[in-house]
């Protein structure tokens, strides 16, 4: 049985492979990062002990690094289930709540009409390309120049140009043997219903091509430069090719790029995604036209954990995020949720890279919203709560809202946050009393007595970091990478594992970003690429270091067999190690913070009893005793505490 075309894509974007996995292994919750969507366990096709099987959520894919099976969803429930190609497709989709097609003799027919179709549509584009070079298009080049798209941002986006001309692309693809039936049927053409001579849909327009993840033309996208046209932006139509409500702008090249580590930002248009590609934030997308759908939010979650949505700070900008929230709320799972970055009013993401520069947009997304904070401002925002009643009426709005989420312990945190800032909103005078509160008591919020201070990201990358306990992890570091510089041909096998390192120095983060950008497998070539955008030296001293040089991988150069298990040992040593210290950090933190609750209440009352004292209020002459006892016992759970700490980290560090 042949499935319609689209059908697999739609299945796999429906479901989760960590989901259709997690029934059959139980996950390793110190290697795993739920929220990246990236997750380990033991394997479930051999018999281990250790988690060597990795599932990667957002490209769909599972590998093996003990018996290297690998594979997707389907094969997944094929190799587990113990069932045919088209039996694992029924399971399913029965779960991602898809009916399975019936039979269609005819589905290879419609698979090849598809393909023809983007090849015209193909056709199509080059011809735009073409006319935007012409003395037709110096119109469309002067706008282009205006918004700084120059000639290599126009090759790279493909941007073209229709003159304003009724059969203009219709004439050319004719004269190429294209049927008038596919263009029509492409979207480039509108057939009248009068029964008249077909018309290019596109006219005196700069064309923007869309394409679908794999990066084939489906569709474009035309900005009019007729300030007086009907519509300043026009989309194509419905297609076999194109569905609006499930695609994506710049899908394919925002999806690699938030693979390695860009945020993935959600912007309104073509012009921002480019503005927003070409000044570095590679993982820009857009809707086309419409607002968020269901399906293109379920998109962006397959593409990351967190995306940021950057509207327009004017009244459709937020009222377009306040829809989204209302859309999302039912949607949300542990780790997958949004954050806003709302421009200052009259600037869209291409205006203030303009104006202010990269650093002000850098600056909006790290101070991106959640969307609590969103959903609160729109309950609140403008409103007077001077009545019971009033009152009542924020609590009801806002229990509706929350009582949407399906997610048990999402809507419990939403209701506690919620709590939080009704608290606040209502009890003004405190909420500010208790941020105002004396430079030696505690604070809610702030940095309690004896937790350490913030490590500065300028001190994580220092020598000073590798000379306090890190020196094997950087050496470790040296390894992973000069084995993969040795061995091109492993780095697609250990891309996942590679790319979440968090290298410790800079010249290992530049080495690190070279490898993952290389796509060939010559070691020399890698090693001159490395040199080039690297330094010389860089690759030298590396190469110079006694742990590498006896590495097995650089003794036996020529066994890639060796260098593959050295590479997963590594690999997989340089994550334990890092794990345990994480949660070395996480159990003091959490210990020290239970205890300086304690601690600080006991030393407030004993010096609060010492004042009395000493202002004669206090009648017990055992007043000042008991004060400075209490302050004494304070100070020995104090250092009991300390000990226990250094107890638990000399543990932790023997276990690596």
């Amino acid at each position: 049985m042949s499935l319609p075309p689209g059908f697999l894509d739609e299945l796999r974007t429906r479901l989760s492979l960590t989901d259709v996995v997690g029934r059959k292994v139980m996950w390793d919750q110190r290697k795993s990062n739920q929220a990246k969507g990236d997750m380990w366990a033991p394997c479930p096709f051999h018999q281990e002990k250790t988690a060597s099987f990795h599932v990667d959520d957002r490209k769909g894919f599972y590998y093996c690094f003990g018996c290297h099976a690998k594979g997707d969803a389907i094969s997944f429930v094929k190799d587990t289930e113990n069932v045919g190609f088209m039996e694992a497709v029924e399971i399913l989709s029965r779960e991602a709540g898809m009916t399975m097609p019936a039979r269609d003799p005819k589905a290879q027919e419609k698979s090849d009409r598809r393909t023809q179709l983007s090849e015209v549509m193909e056709q199509a584009v080059q011809y735009y390309r073409l006319q935007l070079k012409t003395n037709q298009g110096a119109g469309a080049r002067e706008y282009l120049a205006r918004r700084g798209l120059g000639d290599g941002a126009q090759e790279v986006w493909n941007i073209g140009y229709a003159p304003d001309n009724r059969q203009g692309v219709l004439t050319h693809l004719r004269e190429k043997g294209v049927s008038e039936e596919l263009i029509v049927a492409s979207g480039l053409a509108i057939k009248p219903d009068d029964g008249g001579p077909p018309y290019d849909r596109f006219r005196g327009r700069i064309i923007f091509p869309i394409r679908d993840p794999r990066g084939r033309a489906i569709s474009l996208g035309g900005r009019a430069l007729d300030p007086n046209a009907r519509a300043k932006y026009l989309n194509g139509p419905e297609t076999e090719l194109f569905d609006k409500g499930r695609t994506l702008f710049n899908h394919g090249p925002a999806r690699e790029a938030a693979g390695k580590g860009q945020p993935l930002v959600v912007a309104e248009g073509y012009m921002d995604v480019i503005a927003l590609s070409e000044a570095g934030f590679t993982a820009a997308v857009a809707p086309l036209g419409t607002a968020i759908t269901e399906d293109q939010l379920r998109l962006l979650w397959r593409i990351t954990s967190e995306p940021i949505i950057a509207l327009d700070g004017d009244t459709a900008g937020l009222r377009a995020a306040m829809r989204l929230i209302d859309l999302a709320l039912p949607l949300l799972e542990a780790g997958n949720s949004l954050r806003f970055a709302i421009m200052p009013e009259g600037l869209d993401p291409d205006d203030l890279i303009k104006a202010q520069g990269v650093g002000a947009m850098q600056k909006l997304l790290d101070l991106a919203r959640p969307m609590v904070s969103l959903l609160w401002q729109r309950e609140t925002e403008g409103k007077v709560f001077d009545s019971p009643e009033r009152k009542a009426a924020l609590d009801r709005d806002l229990r509706q809202a929350i009582g949407r989420i399906q997610d048990p312990s999402i809507r419990r945190h939403y209701g506690d946050e919620i709590k939080n800032l009704r608290w606040q909103l209502f009890n003004p005078r405190r909420a500010a009393a208790q941020q105002g509160a004396g430079r030696g008591g505690f604070q809610p919020g702030k940095r309690r007595w004896g937790a350490p201070d913030p490590v500065q990201a300028s001190t994580k990358g220092s020598l000073l970091v590798a000379a306090s306990g890190q020196v094997e992890e950087v050496l470790r570091e040296a390894v992973i990478l000069a084995t993969l510089i040795t061995h091109p041909n492993l780095i697609e096998q250990f891309e996942s594992a590679f790319e979440r390192v968090e290298m410790t120095t800079a010249d290992h983060r530049a080495m690190q970003s070279t490898i993952l950008a290389f796509t060939g497998e010559d070691p020399a070539a890698l090693r001159e690429t490395i040199a080039t955008q690297c330094g010389a030296g860089a690759v030298e001293k590396l190469f110079a270091l006694n742990h590498v040089q006896i590495a097995p991988p650089m003794r036996r150069k020529d066994d890639t067999d060796l260098a593959a298990l050295c590479l997963a040992e590594e690999l997989a040593k340089l994550e334990a190690t890092r794990g345990a210290r994480r949660e070395t950090n996480v159990a003091a933190v959490d210990i020290a913070a239970l205890a300086d609750e304690g601690l600080t209440f006991r030393l407030t009352e004993a010096n609060r009893m010492r004042h009395e004292a000493q202002s004669g209020k206090g009648e017990d002459k055992g007043l000042f005793e008991r004060a400075d006892n209490g302050v004494m016992m304070a100070r020995e759970e104090r250092e009991a505490l300390d000990a226990l700490l250094k107890r638990i980290q000399t543990q932790t560090s023997g276990k690596k």
